[in-house]
């Protein structure tokens, strides 16, 4: 039993000792005081206050400056939209005039005596213009004749047997289709020849 009582005595000693941090420590804490008790700046509330009512405040007038150029921006591209709209075609009218002016002038010219020929050379000359003219525009003529029916770009009115053409071909051309940039205006209206029984 006495062989025991040192191993106690030794265990004890170390719990009751410190290290010297360890002291600093405890001290530090000790001696800790509120903020305003050691002498830092103590904040007043109503300068707080005042700084986050400025803050407030200018980041509002920002978000109305921001908000009235966005809706400006947007007034803007509603005009622009409907400008687009209204004036689109303006180029493309201007164009048709030329064909307009030729038109008049070939009326102009069969008042005074004009004969068929010319008369038709008139119509031929226009017809050309207006045919440059939507080319120009992107305006696609649709003349099928002998090619495969597509009912994507051809409306059959009708169908008839032909040796000239593959059944399933168009025969006849009745009336010319358009595109405007690939995109189908008017499907060309055609007669397609019949599949024939044997």
């Amino acid at each position: 039993m006495n062989a025991e009582r040192p191993e106690e005595v030794v265990d004890e000693a170390p719990e009751e000792e410190q290290s010297p941090a360890a002291e600093e420590q405890a001290r530090e804490k000790g001696n800790e005081q509120p903020a305003d008790e050691v002498g830092e700046e103590v904040v007043d509330p109503e300068a707080a206050l005042a700084a986050a009512e400025a803050k407030a405040s200018e980041s509002w007038d920002r978000y109305l400056r921001a908000a009235a150029e966005l809706e400006n921006v947007r007034k803007r591209a509603e005009r622009d939209v409907e400008k687009a709209h209204k004036f689109a075609l303006e180029r493309f009218g201007k164009e048709l005039l030329a064909v307009r002016d030729t038109l008049e002038m070939g009326l102009a010219a069969a008042d005074e005596n004009a004969t068929v020929e010319s008369l038709l050379e008139g119509k031929n000359a226009t017809l050309k213009l207006l045919a440059s003219i939507m080319q120009q525009f992107g305006i696609e003529q649709l003349d099928p004749a002998g090619e495969p029916f597509d009912p994507e770009l051809h409306e059959a009115i009708s169908v008839q047997p032909s040796d000239d053409v593959e059944p399933g071909s168009v025969v006849t051309v009745v009336q010319k289709g358009y595109t405007l940039n690939g995109r189908l205006l008017r499907p060309a209206m055609v007669i397609v020849a019949a599949d024939q029984a044997g």
